[in-house]
C-alpha cells in the first residue's frame, strides 16, 4: 500500500506518542502521513518521526472532557479530511474505544480504505476489521494494526518509541544544573493516578541527599504544584518548557519519577528509564512506559485495578499512598546507580 495515509489517534499526548511505532510502520510504506490528532495529542504527533502533517480536532466520543457533538463541527472535519485527499486511513484506539464513529465519518469524507482495531460488527465502515488479544502493551497494539494493513517498521527499526531529532536546547533552562540530574513530575491527567504531592516533596529531599540533583517539571496549571514541590532547592520548570523543551530536559536525566501520565511515555521516546508510581486503575502491562528501563511503584493490586477511575474510589488512595520516598530513592538507585553512575539495563521491575 502507498500514497497518502491518515492515521487517527484522537486523545492525550502518551496515547499518540505510544501510537509512534505504528506511525513510523505506516511511514515507511507510503509517501504522505498525516495524523487526525486531538488539542490533547497534537503537539505529541508533531514530534513523532513520519509525520508530514497533523489535522488537529477535539473529538466528542474520544477527548477526556467532550464537547456536545454538534453537526456544524462534524461537517467541517469531513470537509477538511477530503480535502486532504487521502488514499486510506488507519483509526487507533485503545481497547475500550470505538472506531466506528470516526470510521464513519471518514467515508463522508471519501475516504476508499479504512482500517480499524473492532470487536463490534463495523458492516461497510471498515476495510479491515483486526482483532486480537486485549492484554497487549498499548504500542504494540498499534503496530499490530499497522502490520494488518500491509505496512510494517524499516529494517533496523527496534519498534520503541521515539521522538524527532534535534530537540531544542535546553542549557539555559537547566542553569548550573549538574548531570547526571533525576526529574521528577508530580502532575497526572487525572487525581486517581496521582502520587500525594508531600510525598513527592519527600522523594525530592531524599534524591537531594543522596547526591542528585534534581529539576521538577510540569505544565503551566501545575506551577503550584512543582512550586511546592521544587522548595527545597531543587529547579522548577513549572509551566517553563513547551512539549519539545520538556523531552529535551528529560532525555538529560538519568531516570525520571512520573505517575501514568504523558511525560512518562515521553520520557520512553527519549530512552530514559522511568520510577513510574502506577495506579493500577489501567493495567501496567498495557500503560507502563514503554521499551526502557523500569520500576512499577505502587499496588497493582489493590481494589481500584482496572476500574479505570478518574478519581480514587478507595478511600485513602492505597495503591499509591503507601509509596515511600524510600522506595522512589532506592528505585531510582537501581536504574541509574550512584550519582556518577550510567542507566542499567532494559528491565522491568515491580515494587508494592
Amino acid at each position: 500500500m502507498s500514497g497518502s495515509v491518515l492515521c487517527v489517534r484522537l486523545d492525550n499526548a502518551g496515547d499518540v506518542l505510544l501510537a509512534g511505532p505504528a506511525v513510523r510502520a505506516v511511514a515507511s510504506g507510503s509517501d504522505r502521513v498525516v495524523l487526525l490528532a486531538g488539542p490533547n495529542g497534537a503537539a505529541a504527533g508533531r514530534l513523532l518521526p513520519g509525520v508530514d502533517e497533523v489535522l488537529e480536532w477535539r473529538c466528542p466520543w474520544i477527548d477526556p472532557a467532550p464537547g456536545p457533538v454538534r453537526a456544524e463541527d462534524v461537517a467541517d472535519l469531513v470537509d477538511r479530511i477530503r480535502a486532504l485527499r487521502v488514499d486510506s486511513a488507519l483509526v487507533l484506539t485503545s481497547f475500550h474505544q470505538s472506531p466506528l464513529p470516526t470510521a464513519l465519518l471518514l467515508r463522508q469524507a471519501g475516504v476508499a480504505w479504512v482500517g480499524a482495531i473492532s470487536t463490534d460488527y463495523p458492516g461497510a465502515l471498515l476495510d479491515l476489521r483486526h482483532r486480537l488479544p486485549d492484554d497487549l502493551p498499548e504500542a504494540e497494539r498499534g503496530l499490530s494494526l499497522a502490520r494488518a494493513a500491509g505496512f510494517d517498521l524499516p529494517d533496523g527499526d527496534d519498534g520503541r518509541l521515539r521522538l524527532r531529532r534535534p530537540l531544542p536546547p535546553v542549557t539555559s533552562l537547566l542553569g548550573s544544573v549538574e548531570q547526571p540530574y533525576v526529574v521528577v513530575h508530580p502532575g497526572t491527567s487525572v487525581p486517581a493516578r496521582a502520587w500525594p504531592a508531600h510525598r513527592h516533596s519527600e522523594a525530592v529531599r531524599a534524591l537531594q541527599a543522596a547526591g542528585w540533583p534534581v529539576v521538577v517539571t510540569g505544565t503551566a496549571a501545575e506551577t503550584a504544584l512543582t512550586r511546592s514541590v521544587a522548595a527545597d532547592g531543587a529547579l522548577d520548570l513549572g509551566g517553563r518548557t513547551s512539549l519539545a523543551e520538556l523531552a529535551a530536559v528529560l532525555a538529560g536525566a538519568c531516570a525520571v519519577v512520573a505517575g501514568n501520565t504523558g511525560p512518562a511515555h515521553l520520557a520512553a521516546a527519549v530512552g530514559t528509564p522511568v520510577v513510574s508510581l502506577f495506579a493500577p486503575t489501567v493495567p501496567a502491562r498495557r500503560w507502563a512506559p514503554y521499551g526502557v528501563p523500569v520500576v512499577l511503584l505502587g499496588d497493582q493490586d489493590a481494589p481500584c485495578a482496572a476500574t479505570r477511575a478518574t478519581v480514587c474510589p478507595v478511600p485513602g488512595h492505597p495503591c499509591l499512598a503507601q509509596v515511600s520516598a524510600a522506595d522512589v530513592l532506592a528505585a531510582v538507585a537501581s536504574l541509574a546507580g550512584g550519582p556518577q553512575h550510567a542507566p542499567a539495563g532494559d528491565e522491568l521491575e515491580v515494587a508494592r
